[in-house]
């Protein structure tokens, strides 16, 4: 992965993604099932809970993979 500060940038946006989640209307995420909103919610807990035992190989394949189908949904809902 990248440096410190990067590696930092990227858990704090990730840990804001989580916190965001938690406050969607519950209808919202029930129209949306196939966005796993538990596990975006989980990451932000683990970030925050467990900062300094965070796997960072765990936060390059979120990155790798599901950020960006995470954004082709949330841009889906947003049009």
């Amino acid at each position: 992965m990248a440096d410190e500060k990067t590696i930092d940038a990227v858990a704090r946006n990730l840990e804001i993604i989580g916190e965001a989640v938690r406050w969607l209307p519950d209808d919202l995420k029930r129209q949306h099932k196939d966005i796993p909103w538990d596990q975006i919610g989980g990451l932000r807990n683990r970030i925050v809970h467990e900062y300094f035992g965070l796997d960072l190989e765990i936060i390059w394949q979120v990155l790798q993979t599901s950020l960006p189908d995470l954004r082709q949904q949330l841009d889906k809902i947003g049009r």
